[in-house]
């Protein structure tokens, strides 16, 4: 694995910002999806705890600075392109503003049906198909 410096990200691309996946290092579940700018960014390798830029606030904050639902920074990974990463952090708490473990405690009307077709899909194809293999 390479190790990349914080000037060969491209946050140009999102306008100054870049999309970080937050996963729990733990269960590896999604918490949440937020944004870092480049001083959010820093400020999180500084301190080892997530800082993201919030949009709604037009500001950089450390997470849980008023919940006290910290997230502490166990790694960065970064995209084939450098312009999307993800920290893997130990939670303090819940993940949600809404008091939810995740963020993602929501699911797409007609979405469930898509699990079970996709079981028997895989289910359809001889096992040479699933790997690759013709």
């Amino acid at each position: 694995m390479r190790t990349l410096e914080i000037e060969s990200l491209d946050f140009e691309k999102g306008g100054g910002l870049i999309p970080v996946v937050v996963q729990d290092y733990r269960s590896l579940r999604v918490l949440t999806l937020a944004y870092v700018n480049r001083e959010a960014l820093k400020r999180t390798v500084e301190t080892g705890y997530a800082h993201y830029f919030r949009r709604s606030k037009g500001k950089v904050m450390m997470k849980g600075e008023t919940s006290g639902n910290v997230q502490r920074v166990l790694d960065i990974l970064i995209d084939c392109d450098q312009d999307a990463l993800i920290f893997i952090v130990e939670q303090k708490g819940v993940a949600c503003h809404l008091g939810e473990e995740t963020c993602f405690h929501n699911r797409l009307k007609g979405a469930e049906s898509l699990k079970e077709r996709g079981r028997t899909e895989i289910l359809k194809k001889p096992p040479e198909e699933e790997h690759g293999h013709s």
